[in-house]
């Protein structure tokens, strides 16, 4: 099964996936991980990813999705993942189908865990991380709304998009989660 978690920032895709993973032993694509990981090995992709990513930019469709189908050729990936951050515009999208299509492993299903603006602006001040400001949250979230919000539309028009109610117990989430995989 290849299962995308999504929403916008704050909603739990990444809590969400961990615990999916742990429990039903599912594989867990985070790209900030692959980003961090070839990084770290100074890898080709992680040499051209490292200045872009400690600038503060936005690392681009092709690199990100270059990633994430390096990442798709490891061993741990061969019988599915959650992806988790990825895809985040149209183009991703494609790509990932694509991609996917020439595998004959298709998207399962695609996730949308639905939390309201206010509630994840309170989520996401109450991290405490120097960064999130009221303001840049929700600069995040108009962000989120033109560039990645698109992609619902994307889903629905395949017939594999799913909304889930993500406001609640860490555990109410997890389990509207599974009952629609």
């Amino acid at each position: 099964m290849y299962i995308v978690l999504f929403g916008a920032p704050g909603v739990g895709k990444g809590t969400q996936a961990q615990l999916l993973a742990e429990r039903k032993n599912f594989a867990h694509l985070s790209t900030g991980d692959e980003f961090r990981r070839n990084m770290r090995e100074e890898t080709e992709l992680g040499k051209l990813v490292k200045p872009i990513v400690q600038s503060g930019n936005l690392v681009s469709d092709e690199i990100v999705s270059r990633i994430v189908t390096d990442a798709l050729s490891q061993k741990r990936f061969s019988n599915g993942c959650i992806f988790d951050g990825y895809p985040r515009t149209t183009n991703q999208a494609q790509y990932l189908d694509s991609f996917l299509q020439s595998r004959n492993t298709p998207i399962t299903k695609v996730v949308n865990i639905e939390v309201d603006e206010d509630n994840i602006v309170s989520r996401l001040l109450q991290r405490g991380r120097v960064d999130d400001t009221e303001q840049v949250i929700r600069e995040r979230l108009a962000i989120y709304q033109n560039e990645t919000a698109p992609l619902l539309e994307y889903y629905q028009n395949q017939n594999i998009l799913v909304s889930v109610n993500g406001v609640g117990q860490l555990e109410e989430v997890y389990n509207r989660i599974v009952s629609v995989l």
